[in-house]
């Protein structure tokens, strides 16, 4: 008997509920972080959207293309200012001594 691709009774059909399953155009959503450092907006790049590379300004190491990281700029400044970081060097900012190239 051929497969029936009606939704079985008592299972909500995810396309009645009004709300994607993911986040439109495929952009990751966006948080907000404090730190010592001040607010951050912070958006994670999954190694799919990675097209080019970047420079971490953490580790001023390169980030490779296909490389899944992480983009933060400031909360009160403009998104001209983002940066793309590793995702462990995000995550040690506060550890590391200044002299990075931010």
């Amino acid at each position: 008997m051929p497969r029936s691709n009606r939704p079985r009774r008592g299972r909500p059909d995810p396309r009645d509920r009004g709300v994607p399953d993911r986040p439109l155009g495929g952009v990751a959503p966006t948080r907000r972080e404090s730190g010592p450092d001040g607010d951050w907006l912070v958006r994670p790049v999954p190694g799919s959207g990675a097209v080019k590379a970047y420079r971490c300004p953490g580790c001023d190491q390169t980030i490779a293309p296909g490389t899944a990281h992480l983009v933060s700029w400031p909360d009160d400044g403009p998104v001209t200012e983002r940066r793309h970081w590793h995702t462990a060097c995000w995550a040690a900012r506060g550890r590391r001594r200044p002299g990075g190239r931010w």
